[in-house]
């Protein structure tokens, strides 16, 4: 048996403190019967709803793909564009993307059914770290990769301090492989840190999210997760969170 909440935020309702919210104001069936204690526990066969809607109950399933550039991180497109989840056809279960990467960036992107899961890598206390190798227009100055370093003021707001390792460079082409780790996840961050120190991002890829690596994959491969795995990834979360809270 799974507490309410738990059962509730795996579906992808909403996040678990969320779903407790739900449960007291009296949004939530177990059987027909409206639910509004945080204790209750459900079964596998019990019928939950949450606004008058039945919750779908599967088996959470974790998967790494990696992404190949031109690809939209989501499960539909309007414009027809090849998305994630495309590579996942014939997985029964409805998986979406934990976090995005833009159009076209590759890498390692986790997917999953697990609503709570997802919700705990993607908050912003759980300082996940998440590294990136970027080819660079230009060969930025060793002062503009301590900018980096110490954070970038953009639109909206200030970068985290990131660590920052120069590759290599190739002078006669005039572009550089820097590699840059960071645990926040705003969108296009990486591309708008080096755009703010004149440097265009002709190339970028996650290497590398957590302890997690594209390690005998090739783009477009993806592997499913083993259970040590997501057992690390909740207590990399949950640590990250009790020291930033």
């Amino acid at each position: 048996m799974e507490r309410l909440q738990k059962v509730i935020a795996r579906a992808g309702i909403a996040s678990r403190r969320k779903s407790e919210e739900l449960i007291k104001e009296g949004r939530v069936k177990v059987n027909g019967k409206v639910v509004t204690e945080l204790g209750v526990k459900v079964t596998p066969t019990d019928k939950v709803e949450v606004n008058e809607i039945q919750i779908q109950r599967e088996e959470p399933v974790y998967f790494l793909l990696y992404k190949p550039r031109g690809v939209i991180s989501s499960v539909s497109d309007d414009k027809g564009r090849r998305v994630v989840t495309d590579f996942f056809s014939e997985q029964k279960e409805r998986i979406y993307p934990v976090g995005r990467l833009d159009y076209d960036t590759s890498g390692v992107l986790l997917l999953t059914n697990d609503g709570e899961f997802a919700n705990l890598l993607m908050h912003p206390r759980n300082q996940i770290d998440k590294v990136y190798v970027v080819k660079s227009k230009g060969i930025p100055s060793k002062e503009n990769l301590l900018k980096l370093e110490r954070g970038i003021q953009l639109e909206d707001g200030k970068t985290a301090p990131a660590r920052v390792k120069m590759l290599s460079m190739d002078k006669q082409k005039q572009t550089a492989i820097i590699e840059i780790a960071i645990h926040e996840g705003r969108n296009r961050q990486v591309r708008r840190m080096f755009e703010a120190i004149g440097h265009d991002v002709l190339k970028l890829k996650r290497e590398r999210f957590g302890f997690l690596t594209l390690n005998g994959l090739s783009a477009g491969d993806a592997r499913e997760l083993t259970p040590h795995e997501v057992k690390q990834l909740r207590a990399l979360a949950m640590e990250s969170s009790k020291k930033n809270s």
